[in-house]
Parts: structure tokens; sequence; C-alpha cells
């Protein structure tokens, strides 16, 4: 990912050097969270706390940075002097990653010197906020898809590169097979798919020359697209070329659809395929799809076995950003609480507790202070030490066990959140009294 100490907004700079200015240098306590969930959304899916601890450990201001900010003329000498040796060294507390979340619960704690503290939030938002909002499109598809192949196809129309390889990431943590991003693979491990594109096609003065071709060229993944003419008679040329195909020990693994009435074509070209005797080449679709799509072609008994989902997983479409916000709670051990009409926040360091059924379904949560204590025999905490000193107190987390934790949480949402349509009820989120009579205390301080 991209570390440079520059890429953040100007006050984050302009208060460190307030702060400076003014010797402020006690610790205070900052957390990120979702002020609401966009209308689209009952949950979230909780991603890129790995990039954020990574941004965290590697934080540094280069010379050539330093230059820069110095020709700027914004600056004190003093001030830019003290920025050589700037490292983050606080204490960092968040949910795990693949775990739902909802409205006003911490995703993430600082806690540092304030001036650490408060220059991380731009970069922290930035990294949490696009992860946090593409994982919880691609659990949606998820969910829609009902255990069928879902595969990232949306690097292309991502907002920039880093924005495609994370959008990759996210969309493998909450449950898809795999990306065409091909850096994604080097990065991140994840299982690459990718065919071919119409261009390859017509290309060729023959259709049926292109699939022969093609599979020659990739017998290890002959994937063959076929509705760039017609997508029928492509269909009976894939019969047709299957038995010269196998003769080779080529295996034909599946066709493409990328337009049209995709159910319709999909029932066509599933009973060629059978009638072809190719009853294992699976139909995989793509095109413009979402969850909603996706929902749409199963209800409709599309035999489609995978799905691949481009622009609107990428850029979350209908659900282009999170109303997401890094507060500060605490200072000088005195809590704080922001009273903005509209914009007013639970004061001090927080904690969430989740509670399950007997069949360990989400029933309720509650957000709580700090040092709040629950049964452990009835709920769980959720944001746990990940950091202490400006290190990770454990080794990095594999994709894979993050993937199963996401699988696992999904599968026990309650089917009220899993389903797509909008709940009647929102899934219960509570105040503690003491957090609640804490709030009130301050409230009646003058400021």
């Amino acid at each position: 990912m991209n570390h440079e100490a520059l890429l953040t907004d100007l006050y984050e700079l302009t208060m460190l050097q307030a702060y400076f200015d003014e010797g402020m240098q006690d610790r205070a306590v900052f957390e990120l969270f979702v002020r609401r969930l966009p209308e689209a959304r009952k949950f979230l899916l909780v991603a890129g706390i790995d990039q954020a601890l990574d941004y965290l450990e590697c934080l540094r201001f280069t010379p050539d940075e330093l230059g820069w900010l110095a020709d700027s003329g914004r600056f004190s000498s003093a001030f830019l002097q003290s920025l050589r040796d700037f490292r983050f060294s606080g204490d960092v507390w968040a949910m795990r990653e693949g775990t739902p979340c909802f409205a006003n619960e911490p995703i993430l704690r600082v806690e540092a010197p304030i001036g650490e503290a408060q220059f991380v939030e731009s970069r922290l938002i930035n990294l949490i906020h696009f992860s946090t909002m593409v994982a919880s499109k691609a659990a949606r598809c998820v969910l829609a898809a009902q255990g069928r192949l879902l595969v990232d196809f949306g690097l292309r129309r991502a907002h920039g590169g880093e924005a495609g390889l994370l959008a990759a990431r996210a969309s493998h943590l909450a449950g898809f097979a795999g990306t065409a991003t091909v850096i994604a693979g080097q990065r991140f491990g994840i299982p690459l798919f990718g065919t071919m594109a119409h261009s390859y096609i017509e290309a060729h003065a023959r259709e049926a020359d292109a699939f022969a071709r093609f599979a020659a060229s990739q017998p290890g993944n002959v994937t063959l697209l076929i509705d760039t003419y017609d997508t029928e008679l492509a269909a009976h040329r894939v019969v047709e070329l299957a038995p010269a195909l196998k003769a080779r020990g080529v295996r034909l693994a599946a066709v493409r659809l990328d337009s049209g009435d995709l159910a319709a074509h999909a029932r066509a070209v599933r009973a060629i395929l059978d009638d072809g005797g190719l009853t294992d080449v699976r139909l995989f679709a793509s095109g413009n799809l979402d969850e909603y799509r996706i929902a749409a072609l199963l209800a409709a008994g599309a035999p489609i076995d995978g799905f691949g989902v481009g622009t609107m997983l990428t850029t979350s479409g209908d659900a282009p950003s999170l109303d997401m916000v890094y507060k500060l709670q605490r200072y000088a051990g005195v809590p704080r609480r922001k009273r903005s009409e509209g914009k007013a926040t639970w004061p001090d360091a927080k904690q969430v507790w989740r509670r399950r059924d007997a069949h360990g379904t989400l029933r309720e949560d509650e957000i709580t202070l700090a040092d709040e204590i629950r049964s452990s025999s009835e709920s769980t905490s959720l944001l746990a030490p990940v950091m202490r000193s400006g290190r990770r107190v454990a080794p990095r987390e594999s994709l894979d066990a993050l993937r199963q934790h996401a699988a696992d949480k999904l599968m026990h949402l309650p089917p009220a959140l899993r389903a797509l349509d909008p709940p009647a009820q929102p899934y219960p989120v509570t105040i503690s009294p003491r957090l609640r009579a804490l709030a009130e205390e301050l409230d009646r301080e003058p400021h």
C-alpha cells in the first residue's frame, strides 16, 4: 500500500503543529465508527484493519517530504525538525476483519499522544472505509448467490489501482472465490480467474477458430466467451469442438455469458450443452451484475453456476460511501463528547458486546464504556488489542482465516439481515446506562 506521510489532509498537519506549539502531548483516545448505515445496508462487514496497521507501523516522514513542507512556508522549522523522528507509538483495539458491525459501534480505537492519534485520522478512514464498503457489498452478493461461484471483475472501473487491489482483497475476505486482478494473486495469494474478451473472438475470421486456438493456448483454463455474435449458435460450436479437445486431453471447463437476457440464454445454452453430452461444462455469467440481479436470475431459475461482479462491486454502486468518522473521545484522562447537531458522539473509550441466541444467531449488541464487563457466557466483546506501543501484538492473520471468520459470521446473521429487502426493524444496538449517564453529565458542563 501507499504509506507516504503526506497522503493526508492539510488540517492534520496544521493541528499537529498547533499541538506542538502548545506543548500538548497528553494521551488521547480516538474511535473510528460509522454514524449511520446507508439505506441500502442492514449491516457492514469490517475490512481494512490489516492495511491500517501496516500504515501505522510504517509511518515516517522522508527527507523529501520534510523538504517540501519546509518550502511550502506553512510550518515552523522547529516543528519540521520534530517530524524527523515522528513515529506512531500508540495502542490500537479493533474488531476482527470479517465481523458484521452496525451504526455507532467503534470499529477501531486508538490511544496515543494526541499529535500521533490526530495525524493518522485521514489515512485510517481512507483505508478502512473503502475496504469495509466493498466487503459489505460483496457480502450481500455472497448471500444472494446461495453458494455459487463469485469472482471479482472490477479492476478496470475501480477508482484507481489501489482501489482495485483492495477491492479484490475485501471481496475475497467476504466470500468471493477469486479475482481477475493479477496483482491481488501476487500480493495476497487470491485465486485468479480470467478468460478472454470479445476482441479476441473478433480478431479471428471465424468464431470456431478462435475457440479452438484459445483452447490450444490455454489448455488448463478453457472457458469460452460465447455471446460475441449469436449465443446459441456459439454453444453449438462448443459442442462440435468438444470431441477434438477431449482427444487432446483438454477439458472444457465453462462458457461465459456476458450480455442479453442472461436467464433465457442460460436456459437455452444449458439445454444445448446437455444435449451434446457436456453436462459438466459450467455456465458463468457477467455483465453489470450485482446482488439484486444475481438474486433475480436465481429466482427465475437460471441454471448459472457462477457470476463475475465488476463495477457495482468495486464502486459499491448503490451505496458508494459510508458516513465513517474518527472522533476524539478522551484527552488527558478526561472524557470528551462532541455535541454538534446531528453529529453528537458517545464519550470516552468504549467496547461493543454482542449477544447471540442458543443457535449462535446474532440477537443484539450493546455499546458500553471500555471498563464495563459483561458475562462471557452471554456476550462476546468485539474490540480486541491489536497494537501496543506502535507494534502489532500478534503475527498477521492469514486471509484464509479471516475469510472463514466472515463466512461463519454471515451464516449466523438473523434471517432479516440476510435478505436483500429492508428489514421491518433494524438490528438492535443499545447504549449502556453508564455510558448514557456519562454523556448526560458532560452535557451539563459549561463549554
